[in-house]
């Protein structure tokens, strides 16, 4: 979840919009009269890249809620659980918290969030399979897909010229080829592909193109397969990405990619859609012009075909021991409607639903991560899944193998074991 920058609304017209529409939800729970206050938990997302949205939720909430005061929290992804693990054990729980969409399944499985009536939120019967799946346990709804994100590549049009490489790749041999080409142009301080390590995301990419999966069910239990003769496979071809082309830190994860890429210092980077357009932000370009000089383009595979790419997205969810959750439901639904959408659509997101998706299919400027998110993958739906993001297994194997500390089948050897020590359990 960016390419090339697509500006296609303006904010003046899409506050109006969503201020405009009504907020009925059709989940009018406990507090939706009488509440004062609304308190809503996003992460630094929304707050650095489209706060006009969560403002112009606001004002349709408001707008039918006179008086009331909505206060909002905003949290990294890094330290965002542990802080609502803490306040849910209280009863000063928020009443709107966005959750990453893999992180749903063990909150749920714990009764931590509300259930919801999916039927009154925009376009439900058409969410995204993966976010909707993310929302689902045991039959009931315990959240709103927000956005989705795919992943593309997003290069430098000027460096590849300059290393003479002229278009795009379309094949995998492509790629490394041109990447050989940049990376002998400018010399090995320079990342021709910035890859951060941890970055899990991009990893599993690797292993699910090449047959393997972090995890796999028989009987209703789950078993880690990391160190399958597949899964190996697509973790040795990632050593050798970062082997051959990341030149940075490899103690790293994802987090201040777009602002690593927007200093210039490489050519390449495979990451949410949105993250192109934040490297150019001015404030984060110190290349001068950087907008201009991007281009996107669906990642290959080592396989032969497009790389499947992890289908992300964040979720938002009431805590059950929301004192507001009819008043929540109503600001979700004003946050992610089609205004909502349309707004978190030009920032270079994917939308929650398929109708949308469609149209950015047929527009030039967001055909490649549309494209891109037709081939996919999502993490095992199992009942300790959340247990072992919280252990960052994943990321420790990845440091672990980009920094040359374990091989690679050493390190999937560990990893497994870990997993499969939480997997199973709710």
């Amino acid at each position: 979840m960016k390419r090339r920058l697509t500006a296609a609304i303006g904010i003046a017209g899409m506050i109006v919009s969503v201020a405009a529409c009504g907020s009925d939800s059709g989940n009018d729970g406990k507090g939706a009269a009488d509440a004062k206050e609304l308190t809503v938990w996003l992460t630094v997302d929304a707050q650095n890249n489209w706060p006009e949205l969560v403002k112009a939720a606001d004002a349709a909430v408001v707008k039918k809620h006179p008086g009331l005061k909505i206060k909002h929290e905003y949290y990294g992804w890094p330290d965002k659980n542990t802080k609502l693990d803490a306040v849910l054990a209280t009863d000063k729980a928020p009443d709107v918290v966005e959750m990453g969409n893999t992180e749903m399944l063990g909150y749920m499985v714990k009764g931590a969030f509300a259930p919801l009536d999916a039927t009154g939120f925009a376009k439900s019967a058409d969410w995204l399979d993966g976010l909707k799946a993310s929302v689902t346990y045991e039959g009931k709804t315990y959240g709103v897909p927000y956005y989705a994100g795919g992943r593309v590549a997003t290069w430098r049009k000027d460096v590849a010229a300059a290393a003479g490489v002229k278009a795009v790749p379309t094949t995998y041999d492509e790629l490394t080829a041109d990447l050989n080409k940049i990376q002998k142009k400018k010399g090995d301080k320079f990342s021709a592909w910035y890859q951060p390590s941890r970055d899990w995301y991009a990893a599993m990419s690797f292993v699910y193109d090449a047959g393997g999966a972090i995890a796999k069910e028989s009987g209703g239990q789950w078993k880690a397969s990391l160190s399958s003769p597949e899964s190996l496979k697509g973790l040795t071809e990632y050593k050798t990405v970062l082997d051959t082309y990341m030149h940075g830190d490899k103690t790293k994860d994802e987090s201040d990619r777009p602002i690593v890429f927007g200093q210039g210092k490489s050519a390449m980077i495979f990451g949410a859609a949105w993250e192109g357009a934040t490297s150019a932000d001015p404030k984060n370009d110190k290349v001068g012009g950087l907008k201009d000089k991007l281009e996107n383009f669906v990642m290959p595979g080592p396989s032969g075909k497009n790389m499947p790419v992890f289908l992300g997205g964040s979720d938002l969810a009431v805590p059950v021991k929301s004192k507001a959750q009819g008043l929540a439901a109503e600001w979700i639904n004003a946050f992610t409607g089609p205004s909502g959408q349309k707004g978190l659509m030009s920032k270079g997101n994917l939308p929650n639903n398929k109708s949308d998706l469609a149209t950015l299919k047929s527009d030039p400027a967001t055909a490649v991560p549309a494209t891109a998110a037709e081939s996919s993958w999502f993490v095992p739906m199992a009942p300790g899944w959340g247990q072992v993001e919280k252990a960052q297994i994943l990321q420790t194997m990845l440091q672990n193998i980009g920094t040359g500390k374990q091989t690679p089948a050493a390190a999937a050897q560990q990893a497994d074991a870990a997993i499969d020590k939480v997997i199973n359990n709710k």
